[in-house]
This record gives C-alpha cells, sequence and structure tokens, in this order.
C-alpha cells in the first residue's frame, strides 16, 4: 500500500468514521480507499459511487485547500454512479 493510500485512510478514519453508503475512491496511479458501514480501508470493491482525481487533487480535498464540487465541476474529479451519495459524502468532508 503506498504512503499517499495509507495517509487517506488515516485521514478519512479522522473525519468520517463510518458512512451510511458506500463510495470508492480510486487515486490515480496509487490505489483505492473504501468508505462504507465497516469504516475506511485500502480496497478495491464495488461501490455505490466511484471518484477519481490524482494524488494531488485527492490530497488537496482532505486538507481542505480544494472544494470537492470544484474539483467536480472543472475536471479534477470524476464520479461515476449515484451522485446523490458523492454529495452526502461530500458534505461529510466539510
Amino acid at each position: 500500500m503506498s504512503d499517499i493510500i495509507s495517509e487517506a485512510v488515516t485521514q478519512l478514519s479522522a473525519k468520517i468514521g463510518t458512512f451510511d453508503g458506500s463510495v470508492k475512491f480510486v487515486i490515480t496511479d496509487e490505489g483505492s480507499i473504501m468508505v462504507d458501514q465497516d469504516g475506511v480501508r485500502a480496497a478495491d470493491e464495488e461501490a455505490e459511487c466511484t471518484m477519481t482525481a490524482d494524488a494531488e487533487t485527492f490530497r488537496g480535498i482532505l486538507d481542505g485547500d480544494v472544494n470537492p464540487t470544484s474539483a467536480f465541476m472543472t475536471g479534477k474529479l470524476s464520479v461515476d454512479g449515484d451522485m446523490g451519495t458523492a454529495m452526502k459524502l461530500g458534505g461529510a468532508l466539510s
């Protein structure tokens, strides 16, 4: 597991804990993170929603320097699947 994935799992666990839904974050060239009712973990499983971004964008979202909606609107973050789940998670990250 990459350092970026490990750090992201730690930060997401502190911010979100468990989540009513399932979201997979794909960090380009690094790996995947699952967020669901079981918590946050490095994994590549099926999810209601998949969000994909590069490491810099993902780190900015976690640090609060990048707004997830702005990242989506500018093409730095792609979302596949249930947009309602993505928005719910975005609210939990704020």
